[in-house]
């Protein structure tokens, strides 16, 4: 299906305003852009966000290089696997419509439990299950970066950024891995992705005044922000689409 020039112009601004975020905080392509992406053209939407956030975070790496928490972030990938796996058979399995809710619903409340002061410690055990959740949720919708923003909210600006887009450059590649497999991925898919690569390079380049200006309060504050806009857009998205609505 083709777009028409004021859905293109819809998408493009979406994902550079996502990868403004992407780079400036260290996520929110995925939750700025799936909802937008599952309203205007929703099809190839998870495989597509996740392409253009791996080149984001691609970018973000070699800016941020040597800033990364390669020990947390190897714990997280370990749980990212049987999440994306988790993610993959509900895509397959359950509604989208149902599965989009649940994940609403989970983040609110993460985000309600860390607005009431609790703020977990980066220990192995919720690194690890930060990450599988984040593997199901990013696989399934690729809205993965509210868990890990919960367990990496004590780390600066730009070690969280550069730890953040350590893992989602990995993970991105997991999850389209395992789309992949189960035919979700396709021709269509890498044209969407090329079509809207030039917004995402403008929002990498437009974030860069922005990443000197967040200390770790405003990058906890954005990330948290974040959180709450993609899963409240989604639950919106959802709530408005179902019958008799």
């Amino acid at each position: 299906m083709g777009l028409t020039g004021g859905e293109f112009a819809l998408l493009s601004l979406t994902v550079g305003i996502g990868a403004v975020l992407q780079v400036s905080v260290g996520f929110g392509l995925g939750m700025i852009a799936a909802p937008v992406f599952s309203l205007v053209d929703p099809t190839p939407a998870p495989p597509v966000v996740l392409l253009l956030a791996a080149g984001v975070t691609a970018a973000v790496l070699v800016r941020e290089r040597g800033g990364a928490d390669l020990r947390g972030c190897g714990w997280a990938l370990v749980g990212r696997v049987p999440g994306a796996a988790a993610g993959t058979l509900l895509v397959i399995l359950l509604p989208a419509r149902h599965l989009a809710l649940l994940i609403a619903g989970v983040v609110l409340t993460g985000v309600a439990v860390s607005a009431a002061g609790y703020v977990p410690r980066p220990r192995r055990s919720s690194v690890l299950l930060a990450g599988m959740a984040s593997g199901l949720m990013g696989t399934a919708t690729s809205i993965g970066g509210p868990p890990m923003a919960m367990v990496w909210q004590r780390l600066s600006g730009p070690r969280l950024r550069a730890t953040m887009s350590a893992f989602f450059l990995a993970g991105s590649l997991m999850s389209l891995a395992a789309l992949a497999a189960v035919g979700a991925v396709g021709a269509h898919t890498l044209q969407r992705t090329a079509l809207l690569t030039p917004a995402a390079i403008a929002g990498v380049l437009l974030a860069r005044p922005l990443t000197r200006r967040l200390d770790a309060h405003r990058t906890r504050t954005a990330a948290m922000a974040l959180a709450v806009a993609g899963a409240v857009g989604l639950a919106a998205q959802q709530l408005g689409a179902w019958p008799g609505a």
